[in-house]
């Protein structure tokens, strides 16, 4: 047969240009194209062996194998694979996005086969990206079965030329003879070769092999005593790892694989806390490995780039990060989502399918939010060491997901006025501790532990045996408001409006001690806020207080002292607070001032001991004095008397 020169049976002249220039954003996809391609056609002649006796496995196994040429300037990537007959090649490669894998299982479904292979091609075209890096490009195919060999060849200029060709074996060499220029990579380095097979076909099934040349002792030429003689060996090396361990079942993975398959490919010197290696089946299937980090990564709240997961079809690898399958609050997790399912696009770059994703994004986010639920209540000890590394972050689903908020509160954990310093408690194990007859959760935001467990705001908490949880995160400020409610029970904020413990014949005692205060100190009420003017928003009596003068309280809803601190650390305008000022009704001081009153209500000392009662409500809630100096003044002067 002689030589034929034929035309693409497209649009050529536009579809070659978009594949070449447009299709792939990263020239190195080239490869993994071609390795694909490779593979497939391996699993296509595995499957027809079982049928064909003449199709048998070749010596040395089904393999891919990679030479690259520096001198001339090729790379030739080999297959024992299929190979394709005179009118396969015309059809695959004459006819651009007519895909031979394509129409290889749409036969297979409709024949129903059994046990069929899963192939990676979709549209046809990989095969052109060659064109990105090759300024020409050859092919000698051979079908299995057959004793003719093909030989094609192009320049991507819309025409292709065909012939008959020899080929010892079925199977299909592709040479690329490469662009040359200041501009092009050399992708006959070894070190290019081997970073591209590792990072994009490390996981393809069969070994991708290349011939390397390294120095070894010559053991014949080196003689004892002297410096050894070297000679340079050639041998095959594989440059995949073929372990995709997400393929194996769970019961065949040990620890020590999963932790080197971790430690490997995320690049952590620690092995994991827990690892959660799933099938998912159904409407959505895809294999899944994921990864819970011991410690949290030192960027985990300043990185605005919030990492994914790497993204595998059919063991392919399709991207490095791919953040719509998991939620900002669980950016720490780790992992592998390997789908047959997925719908890519032509460049197997951009995901076409996005409701797919969005399904296999929610079934990973379940499946996080279960192992942490059955860590906590199975192992209670590895759970508080996560929650210490990862809690603030998982707090941020509570706005984030509302779909998984009911979820995600049985997780938190709080340290409380019950729990030593450092260890925290879940909400459930609050609702087990709470008193008969108490009906809320109540709560202290501050900005440290010593800050809170020292407030006066607890005294009367303490007194009742009343658990009050420590909030001391910046961000439990964005929690409560989400949160509202657990398990039917509302939240309630101690420094927050009134607060009332009473039973009813407490509360009818105390209105009747309320009255009676307000009855004989109401001059002292008044000369207080007359004293301190807009500072505060009023001056009332506390049912809160056993042992304090006073305290600081904010309205039900008003900003209170850590939100405005916070605020004002991160340079926001805040606006004018106006908060109230509890006196307890008992306090020996308030007969001083009553006293001062009677005798003098405009006695400027009246205004001092005012302002020392807000200063010193003020210092027990970690706030901060407009002027420390003044009232170290009025300290000493106070003690000088």
């Amino acid at each position: 047969m002689s030589t034929q020169t034929k035309t693409f049976k497209t649009e050529v002249s536009q579809l070659l240009d978009l594949v070449i220039h447009s299709l792939y954003s990263n020239k190195d996809i080239f490869l993994r194209e071609l390795i694909s391609n490779a593979s497939d056609a391996i699993d296509r002649a595995r499957f027809e062996s079982v049928s064909k006796p003449e199709i048998q496995e070749p010596e040395g196994g089904w393999k891919i194998k990679l030479i690259p040429d520096a001198e001339k300037k090729t790379l030739t990537i080999i297959d024992n694979g299929i190979g394709m007959s005179a009118d396969e090649l015309e059809t695959n490669i004459g006819t651009i996005a007519n895909s031979g894998t394509k129409a290889f299982l749409k036969e297979l479904k409709e024949a129903d086969a059994k046990d069929r292979p899963e192939l990676i091609g979709q549209f046809g075209v990989g095969f052109y990206a060659s064109f990105m890096v090759a300024e020409k490009v050859e092919l000698i195919t051979r079908r299995a079965g057959e004793e003719q060999a093909w030989h094609w060849t192009s320049t991507g200029d819309g025409t292709y030329e065909i012939e008959e060709a020899e080929r010892d074996t079925f199977g299909t060499t592709i040479i690329l003879h490469l662009h040359t220029g200041e501009d092009t990579e050399d992708y006959t380095a070894e070190w290019k070769l081997r970073g591209i097979v590792k990072q994009y076909s490390d996981y393809i099934a069969f070994p991708v092999v290349m011939d390397v040349t390294r120095q070894e002792k010559d053991e014949e030429a080196s003689k004892e005593g002297e410096d050894p003689v070297m000679k340079e060996v050639v041998k095959e090396e594989t440059l995949n790892s073929m372990k995709a361990i997400w393929t194996r079942p769970k019961s065949e993975v040990t620890e020590e694989e999963y932790s080197a398959f971790y430690k490997g490919t995320f690049h952590d010197y620690e092995d994991p806390l827990t690892t959660i290696h799933w099938a998912a089946e159904g409407t959505t299937e895809f294999k899944g490995l994921l990864f819970l980090p011991k410690s949290a990564p030192h960027d985990l709240f300043y990185n605005d780039e919030v990492k994914g997961l790497h993204l595998y079809v059919k063991r392919v690898f399709i991207m490095n990060d791919c953040k719509e399958l998991l939620p900002g609050y669980l950016r720490f997790v780790r992992g592998v989502i390997d789908s047959s399912d997925l719908s890519l696009n032509v460049s197997r770059e951009i995901l076409q399918n996005n409701p797919l994703i969005k399904r296999i994004g929610k079934n990973v986010v379940t499946k996080v939010l279960g192992t942490l639920k059955d860590m906590q209540e199975k192992e209670p000890e590895t759970y508080e060491n996560f929650w210490k590394e990862f809690g603030r972050v998982i707090k941020e689903g509570m706005h984030t997901d509302y779909a998984n908020k009911e979820k995600i509160s049985h997780l938190l954990r709080f340290e409380s006025s019950k729990t030593e310093d450092g260890k925290t408690i879940s909400l459930k194990d609050y609702l087990d501790r709470m008193q008969p007859d108490q009906k809320e959760i109540y709560y202290l935001t501050g900005e440290s532990r010593a800050v809170v467990e020292n407030s006066p705001l607890l005294e009367a908490f303490d007194a009742r045996n009343l658990e009050v949880l420590f909030l001391t995160d910046t961000i439990d400020e964005w929690v409560i408001p989400a949160l509202d409610t657990y398990e039917e029970k509302p939240l309630k904020g101690i420094h927050r409006g009134d607060v009332n413990l009473d039973s009813e014949e407490e509360k009818a005692e105390k209105e009747s001690v309320r009255k009676d205060a307000e009855e004989k100190y109401e001059p002292v009420l008044a000369a207080l806020k007359k004293s301190l003017g807009d500072k505060i928003k009023e001056v009332r009596f506390s049912s809160r207080l056993t042992e304090s003068a006073a305290v600081l309280v904010a309205d039900e809803h008003g900003i209170d002292a850590n939100m405005e601190r916070m605020m004002k650390a991160m340079g926001q305008v805040v606006p004018q607070v106006q908060r109230t000022l509890e006196l307890n009704p008992k306090h020996p001081v308030l007969d001083k001032l009553k006293t001062m009153v009677e005798a003098n209500a405009d006695d400027p000392e009246i205004t001092e001991y005012a302002e020392l009662l807000r200063d010193q409500a003020l210092l027990t809630e970690g706030g901060e004095l407009e002027n420390p100096a003044r009232f170290a003044q009025r300290v000493s002067k106070l003690m000088a008397r």
